[in-house]
This record gives C-alpha cells, structure tokens and sequence, in this order.
C-alpha cells in the first residue's frame, strides 16, 4: 500500500484499533491494527488472559475451552491464543479438530472453565473471521465486562509470545466433551413412537463444519437413512464458493439445496450457517418453496417443547425472546398458562437471563430470537443449530408437514404477519436525526401513527415507558444505541400492532421489526403492510434512506 500510495488502504487498515465488544471481535483478515491478524490475536489474548488472571481466581486451573472453525487461518489463530494463555499457566482445554460454535460454551459449562474462545465469524463473507468469548457461565459476556477486557489489552500489546506450538498444560478433549454433547442431544423429546416414515429432507452445511455434528445428531434421533446432503455445499470450504454470503436468511443461499429437493423430488429443506450455531428451514408447500422465519421456527419449537411435556405447565415454566421477535409465543403462553419474557436482542442476554431465573427457581425450557437462534438451556447457553435441526426434525416426524403444523398454531392462536425490513443510509450520521425527529413529533411521544391509536411508547434510548410506573423502562436502556418500540390500537378487522424500530450497532441501517396480528391472515397481512407504508412516507422519507429492494415498490 505504501509503495503504491495508497493512503485511504493504510488508514483503514492502521488509524484505528479493533475494538473488542460483547461479541469479541469480529472483522477481515489482513495487516494493521483495524484487521484481525497474528498480531492482534495474540495481543487480544494476552489481554484477555490477565484479566480473567485478575478477576477469576480459579483462572490457572480451572483453563479456558479453545475451538475454531474452518475459515482461513481459524486454526491458526485458534494455536495462537492458546499459546498464549499457556505461556502464564493457564490450562487449555483444547478442541483439536473444527468444532461448531455451540461446543465451546458445552464445554465451558461441562469442564468448569474460566472461559471459552471460538474463532469464528459465523456467516461472514470469505474475508472475515472472528474472536467469540464465553464467560465462566458458558454465556456469551456482556458489558461491562467487554470495556473491562479492552483496557487490559490495551495494557497488553506488545507481544510476549509468538508460537503455535502446544505445550503440556494443551489437553485435547474433543472426543469426551462430542460425547456428552451428544448424549445430552438424546435426552430431548424423541418421537420414537410415533415416528413418520414418510419425512424426508435435504441438509445443507452451507461449505461450514455442521454436516459431521449433524450426521451424529440424526444418528441418536434414528434419522440417518431420511438426509439426502447437498453434495456441493457438504465439506467445509472457507472460501464458500457456491454462495454469495453464506447466510441462510440471505437470498440465494438455499438455491443450490432448493434444486437438489426438486431433483430428488423432497419437500423438507434444513440447513446450517457455517459455523452451526443458526438453523434455517424451508418447505415446499403446493409448487411453491416457503422459507420459514425465524419467528415462525421459534413458535414451532417452543410448541413442540410445550406439547412433549409430560406434566402441566405453571407460571414457573419459561421460554425466553427478545423485544423485537413475535409476539405469538407471548399469545400462546397466556392461553397456556407457562411464562414468556423478553429480553434485549442478542443472546447475551438470552443466555445470562436464562441463567438468573434458574437461579430464582424457574424452569426455562427455550429462547429464541428472530434471527435463525434457538437455545435449548438444558444443553447450551447460547443458540445451537445443531439441538434445534434435530429437535425441529424430532417433531416433523410426528406433524408430518411443519407448515400444516403452523397453519394449526395460527388458528387456535392468532395470525401473526411480519414484515421486517431495513433502511440503508449513506450517511452515518443520518441514524441520530432520524430518531430525533420521531421523538420530536409530539411530546412525550406521538399520540397516533396513521389512523391507529399509541397504545404504548417505550424509548430504551431515554429510559421511557408509557405503561410502567414511574414511567421506567421494564428492560435495560442504553443512551447510546437507538431503540424504540410502539404498540398500536387495533382496527375492525385486526386485534392491533407492535413495531420496534432500532438503529443497528455494526452498519448504517434503521431496522424495522412490525407484526400485526389478526384472528384472519388476510387481515393480519393489510395491517402489517399499511403501517409500513404510512411509516415509510412519513418517518423515513428522507431520500437519502434506502429501504431493501423487497419493499422498494410499498
């Protein structure tokens, strides 16, 4: 780049650091401070190793879970950090093959580790990869330990060690904790009894580590003979040739396993992002593919969790989702009589929630969020694409069809209609006006949003909430990030609407999650769209917000 003068590549490369985050790190690969490198693999784990030394005191002996996937230089970074937490004594734990992401925090759980790392970036483009970090619960961290573990990099960026090579204190465990992994995975709900012959389907591992997790998990449900693999997308490649993200929500991604269904004449699609941790379906209904939403496969699955009990839920029976995925599991859960809570996006906050109400004395079966993650908290804190294809596969051999399935959910319980979109922005700082002009509309908030009344306005960016005493808010709020849900009045033919519009943390887009929900799909659908277009020509006019392509014509 210097020889070539080419100043805007090194700043983007050396003028800021990466910044480690309740995810870790996420970012491409390359040379300098702002890409995910040896170096900066070693100085985030030095970092990291004296803070878990300064706050954990069990750290040397209780070691940290080591995994990675597939990508590019995943192995090797996955080496690095261990050397790493090796040079001060810290014991590894250490998964000597690709794992997927939901088996370093089982480990961490199952060995009492201080911590876990994975190196991954899930469905990220080629040219990325990632630094994941467990706490000693096996959850994902949260803030303030994220800010914590920045300053003790900071403290840490000359490098003290530069080596792969693995030392006694490096245990491989790869095969003990598979094993329990996968006993756990047989104690779900099996449809042993009742089991349909006719379930067929294809899986796609989408070039990722998930075939060889699944083909075992199949194997303990007795499944094995009913896959047929897309042979293409089957073994890991980090390059990810046949798509262009590969991301099952992205459009396309499931092309190459929607025509080996056609040619094979299947109608049960079930497919992995590539580091297994989301799950994605898709049947052929009539002569058309429906893609499922996330929304829909959590509804699924938590009734399929629900129905398999062999007891009564109570009040101290939870499932877990967060503030913008549907509310149709709330629904099902009041006519049921078990417990729904929301949490803030992201499971962070699943997990660690999950983890505080088992305290108190709950039962939590499930979490969801509408982005493709299921967790199941009796096997991991975290979402898993593995537990959730087997058990969603567990209950299609007793429903038959899963869309039929639903179609029986939305009838006893409610239609429920999303329409979930994005505006893109070229200018970053577009986000923060946006948001203040809707607060601006009318104090202390808008009093309706079109024809519809405001039920309930709860800004977590301020800290307000129309329907809570004192007006505080009933999740956490952060000034920083840019998050507002309304609820509105229902109309003659729907039973009312909720929209969370939020700002998103990693690129410059405005996110719309609105559901309207109806007794009539019909109905259900006209008021989901009708906000849409009132909220698209009246809040986010500006020409210079850009709604996806799909909506385009709304």
């Amino acid at each position: 780049m210097l020889t070539q003068n080419d100043i805007e590549g090194l700043e983007s490369c050396l003028s800021t650091r990466l910044a480690f985050g309740t995810a870790g790190l996420r970012a491409q690969m390359g040379a300098g401070f702002a890409r995910l490198n040896s170096l900066t693999i070693i100085q985030t784990s030095q970092g990291l190793a004296d803070y878990l030394l300064s706050t954990v005191p069990n750290t040397i002996e209780a070691g940290i879970v080591i995994g990675h996937d597939a990508r590019h230089n995943s192995e090797l970074f996955a080496q690095l950090a261990a050397a790493v937490f090796e040079s001060k004594g810290i014991l590894v734990w250490w998964y000597e093959d690709i794992v997927h992401t939901p088996l370093v925090p089982f480990g961490v759980q199952k060995l009492h580790a201080a911590a876990g790392i994975m190196i991954t970036a899930s469905h990220n483009p080629a040219r990325d990869n990632g630094y994941k970090l467990y706490d000693h619960n096996g959850c994902q961290i949260n803030s303030p330990a994220d800010s914590r573990i920045a300053n003790f990099i900071l403290r840490n960026l000359k490098p003290q060690t530069w080596t792969s090579q693995a030392s006694p204190l490096r245990r491989p465990v790869l095969a003990a904790m598979q094993s329990q992994y996968m006993q756990c995975l047989g104690q779900l709900p099996n449809p042993s009894q009742t089991c349909n012959g006719s379930i067929h389907f294809v899986y796609t591992a989408l070039h990722g580590v998930g075939l060889r997790y699944f083909s075992l998990a199949i194997e303990m449900i007795g499944m094995t003979n009913r896959m047929t693999v897309v042979d293409q997308q089957a073994q890991p490649n980090p390059d990810f040739p046949t798509v262009q993200y590969p991301n099952p929500e992205e459009k396309g991604a499931l092309d190459l396993a929607i025509s080996t269904a056609d040619e094979k004449n299947i109608r049960l699609i079930l497919a992995n992002d590539p580091d297994a941790d989301r799950f994605a379906v898709a049947e052929k209904v009539a002569d058309h593919w429906h893609q499922f939403t996330g929304d829909q496969v959590g509804v699924l699955l938590a009734y399929w969790i629900f129905s398999s009990r062999s007891s009564q839920l109570t009040t101290d029976d939870t499932m877990l989702t967060t503030a913008v995925s549907s509310q149709m599991l709330s629904n099902i859960a009041e006519v049921e009589g078990f417990t729904v809570q929301e949490t803030l996006t992201g499971f962070k906050w699943l997990g660690n929630v999950a983890q505080d109400l088992k305290e108190l004395g709950k039962r939590v079966h499930f979490a969801y969020e509408e982005a493709l993650g299921y967790m199941i908290p009796s096997i991991v804190s975290d979402k898993d694409g593995i537990t959730a294809a087997a058990m969603f596969l567990s209950a299609c051999s007793t429903w038959g069809s899963p869309w039929a399935q639903l179609q029986k959910l939305y009838e006893k319980y409610g239609y429920f209609a999303t329409t979930n979109t994005y505006w893109r922005s070229s200018d970053v700082t577009k986000t923060e006006s946006v948001f203040e002009a809707i607060r601006n509309l009318e104090q202390p908030f808008p009093s309706q949003v079109g024809y519809r009344r405001v039920m309930r306005w709860r800004d977590l960016t301020t800290g307000y909430d129309s329907a809570t005493e004192a007006n505080v808010p009933d999740l956490p709020t952060s000034a920083s990030t840019q998050m507002i849900t309304c609820w509105l009045d229902g109309s003659d033919s729907d039973n009312g609407i909720r929209f969370t519009i939020r700002a998103s943390g990693t690129e410059p887009k405005i996110k719309l999650y609105l559901e309207c929900c109806s007794k009539h799909q019909d109905s259900a659908h006209k008021g989901a769209v009708e906000t849409l277009q009132y909220l698209r020509h009246s809040w986010f006019h500006d020409p210079i917000l850009q709604i996806e392509d799909r909506y385009a014509d709304i």
